[in-house]
């Protein structure tokens, strides 16, 4: 087994000011050796001064003051360069909001640490499981992944799950200057191109638990986003797979 190097956990943030101190709390005790970049999007709530307070008190923890709301991509590839300018090894990421259990972080840097390009946290693999969530959104997640394994013929269960750990060398060979999704189809964008440069995903099972402070950042124009960007991405990509068949 491998060693991994500096990790850096990026915790993209939104209006987070109550939930940030606790995942923050977590992280640096599940994996005190690594750093923590809180990427804040000026939320209204104070989330930006909480992290300030929090990187005062501890030079692990970091905050990328980002000008307003931009979308979970956005926030997360302004993550990656500083991380990668940094010259952090591995980037993690993880929600600001307890939905992901910073305590299974390890077994994801175990999977990197055996080969993997992408560890996945997955909920839709046998072990994964989710906790106290609706089953609507249950049903429009796993249905949402179906209809990504059919369009984009990626043999990923949980493409669009966002507790995941990429090498710093895999997110230098899929580029991030052209990636253009915003919300959680930013999670599968990352995802198609991993596999389309041949690299190497592994999903590892996970416990997903609901929030319980604060609001889903959920919404219709994030899904159908996601929606069009899968289809467009399935179509163009066509061709490829089934030249790939013949062959």
């Amino acid at each position: 087994m491998e060693t991994l190097g500096r990790v850096l956990v990026v915790v993209p943030t939104y209006n987070e000011r109550d939930n940030l101190p606790l995942i923050v709390e977590r992280l640096r005790a599940a994996l005190p050796e690594a750093h923590l970049l809180v990427a804040d999007d000026n939320s209204p709530d104070g989330t930006g001064k909480v992290a300030d307070e929090l990187a005062a008190e501890d030079d692990h923890v970091h905050v990328l003051h980002r000008p307003g709301k931009q979308g979970l991509g956005a926030a997360y590839i302004a993550g990656f360069r500083w991380g990668l300018a940094e010259g952090f090894d591995v980037l993690v990421e993880i929600d600001a909001d307890g939905s992901h259990q910073p305590e299974e972080l390890p077994k994801l840097l175990e999977a990197l640490a055996d080969g993997a390009d992408l560890a996945i946290g997955s909920r839709w693999v046998p072990g994964g499981k989710v906790v106290n969530w609706p089953h609507r959104r249950e049903f429009l997640s796993r249905g949402a992944n179906v209809y990504t394994r059919i369009m984009l013929g990626m043999p990923v269960r949980d493409a669009t799950a966002g507790f995941r750990a990429y090498r710093a060398g895999t997110l230098e060979k899929i580029g991030l200057a052209d990636v253009e999704s915003q919300g959680y189809c930013f999670q599968i964008d990352l995802t198609l191109r991993t596999v389309r440069h041949g690299l190497r995903v592994v999903e590892v099972p996970i416990t997903f638990v609901e929030r319980t402070i604060g609001t889903s950042k959920m919404s219709g124009p994030v899904m159908y986003e996601a929606f069009w960007r899968i289809s467009q991405w399935g179509i163009t990509g066509l061709p490829t797979r089934l030249r790939r068949k013949r062959g």
